[in-house]
């Protein structure tokens, strides 16, 4: 059964020299960019390709259980994010639109 949902994840950006560098902690995505607006577009952009990969080669299910990502099938609202930080590091959220899952 395929159906529509969403998965929240962790976005870090921290800034490395001139450039910052962005990570998904659940999926372990990472990339960077010459700004923060860069980086959090790429790592967007990086992490959608990643989970639709996951999706294709039939991957998403089991790696979901795998790394503790939850589905939802309605948008989750209030969330909260309680990780301890470092200097010079940006941790925000991200709720992910999947256009399809596979449900068994």
């Amino acid at each position: 059964m395929n159906a529509k949902g969403y998965v929240v994840l962790t976005l870090e950006f921290s800034k490395e020299g001139n450039r910052w560098t962005g990570y998904c902690e659940e999926l372990g995505t990472a990339t960077f960019g010459r700004s923060l607006p860069e980086a959090d577009r790429r790592l967007r952009e990086a992490v959608l390709l990643h989970l639709n990969t996951l999706e294709d080669v039939g991957e998403r299910e089991r790696f979901f259980k795998e790394h503790g990502i939850e589905f939802h099938s309605t948008r989750p609202r209030n969330i909260t994010v309680s990780i301890a930080t470092r200097n010079k590091v940006f941790i925000r959220p991200h709720i992910q639109r999947i256009p399809q899952y596979s449900i068994c």
